[in-house]
């Protein structure tokens, strides 16, 4: 081995990946080394509830209505009947145990037979 720096990883590369880890160490740890309490405002405490569906909505709405980064041509896609079958379901059994285990099942019901049956 040549050293630390060899192939090409460039020094530009890695003193670029150690200031970045470092950024993110020190404002990470920013909260365990003050000796007072944080607390987040209200609005933000609030709006923090929203991120995790935020988050699976910004996954999965582009793979539901895009094709190779466009949106798609034409209504007969398993895709959509099968998001539409599982929101139904959701929402009919909101409350209920196990309701995502059945969002989940009620869609690839839907999705399967469409796009292996029919080819949409």
């Amino acid at each position: 081995m040549d050293g630390f720096f060899s192939g090409e990883t460039d020094t530009w590369t890695m003193l670029t990946i150690v200031a970045m880890a470092c950024v993110s160490v020190l404002s990470r740890s920013l909260f365990f080394i003050s000796q007072k309490d944080w607390a987040l405002p209200q609005w933000a405490q609030r709006g923090l509830q929203y991120a995790p569906i935020a988050a699976i909505a910004a996954v999965i709405v582009p793979e539901v209505v895009m094709v190779q980064g466009a949106l798609i041509h034409t209504v007969l896609d398993a895709r959509l009947f099968a998001a539409a079958a599982g929101v139904a379901y959701f929402f009919w059994r909101k409350g209920a145990g196990q309701v995502v285990l059945g969002t989940i099942v009620v869609g690839m019901a839907v999705y399967l037979p469409l796009h292996v049956g029919l080819g949409w």
